[in-house]
Parts: C-alpha cells; structure tokens; sequence
C-alpha cells in the first residue's frame, strides 16, 4: 500500500469509533493530523462533531481547513460524516455564518422549532434512527436498500442549490438531504460508524472504492 487512507484527527467527532469500524471491513485507516501525510493520502475520511463553527476553527489552527479542500479537489476518494458532511458547503447559520470548503453550493440551517408529526411536537436535535429514501444510484450505497435505517445526531442539516448531488433523503418535520455523492465523494449527516449493518456496508464500500486508489 503505497499511499494511506487517513482520518483527520482535529479533536472533533468520534474518532475512534470511525478508526474501530473502518478496521472492522478491513481498511488500515490512520488516524492523524499530520499535513504530510494527509498530504499523500489516497483517501480521507473526515468526521466532525460540535458546532460547525468550532471545527472551522479547529481545522484552521492545526492548518488542515486549505488541505482538506486540496484534498477533495485531487478528486480522491473522500467521505464526510456529520459536520465533516455539512462542512462541504459554503456557509452554516449555526451561531452565526460561519464560512465552509464551499465545495458545493448551500447552506446548513438548523431544523424549526416548531415542526410537528400528529400534533405531537418533534424534537430538536434529530436524535436516533430514521430510514434513507435512495434517489440517486451510488457505489458505496450499492448493499443499502430502500428505508433501511441509520442513526441521526444533529439539530442542523445542508440544503444543497446544486442539482444532482443528492444519494439520500430524510424525513423529520422535512425532507433534506441526508448524504450526497460526486465523484469519489461521498458524505453523510448520519453516522455509518453507529449503523450497524448498514452502516458497516457503507464503510465496506468506501473502502472497496480506496482499495482501488491506493
């Protein structure tokens, strides 16, 4: 193996977790912060818990924000969970606009507060399992299958303005995008790591997909 599949280490997201669930479907994911190795990296995988702001932050101090952009635009493979999904685009209203990668056009917004189901009114944040609706075929989705369910953690979601990059949506009061694909990317508000057998299918998938590019 010439070139490593890395996670970034930025002090944000479940890190581990992401490390322990890679390794399960045989991929020697390296968990680091080094620029250098980032830098010859044949796939990334970047996670993101917290604010979407504090990871901006975060990133920018360990000098890895300009680098994960590069990164994405090598079109290697590349998957974001979480904020490392919502930090593709351009801005976030979380605690005030906070600027993105601005890899696609869009914004994060937080969910209403008012939205309701039965007249019962629905939580904020989006905490635990709901189904995928599949609107757009993609490789590393190939074992997924209509409404299964992933495990959701999050009070903001990206609305994406870009036609056609849409893998997955939603429903919790709406309907957003759940992940999205292009290319090598992949990336996705819930979290593969705490999905179990779908999720595992997921990583097993990305990592098929690196195996090749590296």
């Amino acid at each position: 193996m010439s070139r490593p599949v890395v996670i970034i280490d930025y002090d944000s997201g479940n890190l581990r977790s992401v490390q322990k669930a890679l390794e399960s479907v045989g991929a020697p994911a390296v968990l680091t912060r080094d620029a250098g190795l980032i830098r010859e990296a044949g796939a990334v995988v970047l996670p993101g818990q917290g604010a979407f702001r504090d990871c901006v932050t975060k990133l920018q101090n360990f000098g890895l924000f300009d680098l994960v952009i590069d990164k994405i635009r090598e079109d290697v493979p590349f998957l974001g969970i979480c904020v490392g999904y919502q930090l593709l685009f351009e801005e976030s209203e979380e605690h005030g606009r906070t600027e993105g990668f601005g890899i696609f056009k869009g914004k994060v917004v937080r969910f209403p507060h008012d939205m309701t189901l039965s007249g019962e009114r629905l939580k904020v944040p989006h905490m635990g399992w709901n189904s995928l609706k599949i609107v757009k075929e993609v490789d590393v989705l190939k074992d997924v299958r209509e409404g299964d369910h992933v495990y959701f953690v999050h009070s903001y979601y990206p609305v994406p303005e870009e036609e056609g990059i849409t893998a997955t949506t939603t429903t919790h009061g709406l309907t957003f995008a759940s992940s999205v694909a292009r290319g090598n990317l992949y990336a996705c508000q819930f979290h593969p790591e705490k999905s179990q057998r779908v999720g595992i299918s997921i990583l097993k998938a990305f990592w098929e997909k690196a195996r090749k590019a590296i």
